[in-house]
């Protein structure tokens, strides 16, 4: 297996773990996060948003065995540091760790996913 195609098998796969979690343990990524859910409604979101739709973001580039399909998945994560980014230095200061490391996996995991 060329070893830009095992790249791409394990940004999916981290992006299926990274729905995992909050689905699974939706309380465990307030740290990392900073969403703190007060109420079952924002359980459930943590648990569908960032859980269910992360998890099908993932599953969908090994069910449909297509390249647009990693590069939509690729696409998706550049869109989401683009806007991490604009955060970050822009509009919110929120220039800390976890946005750092997040706004670094979601330019890596986006440039492996798109060529």
């Amino acid at each position: 297996m060329p070893i830009l195609q095992a790249l791409k098998i394990a940004a999916v796969l981290a992006t299926i773990a990274t729905g995992l979690i909050p689905l699974l343990r939706p309380r465990s990524i307030t740290g990392f996060t900073g969403l703190q859910p007060t109420e079952p409604r924002g359980i459930s979101e943590i648990r569908a948003i960032l859980g269910g739709l992360f998890i099908a973001l993932g599953v969908a580039p090994l069910l449909l065995n297509a390249p647009a399909a990693y590069q939509m998945l690729g696409i998706a994560y550049l869109g989401i540091a683009i806007v991490r980014a604009v955060s970050m230095f822009i509009l919110d200061n929120s220039v800390v760790q976890s946005n750092s490391v997040s706004l670094l996996i979601e330019i890596a995991f986006g440039v492996i996913l798109v060529l």
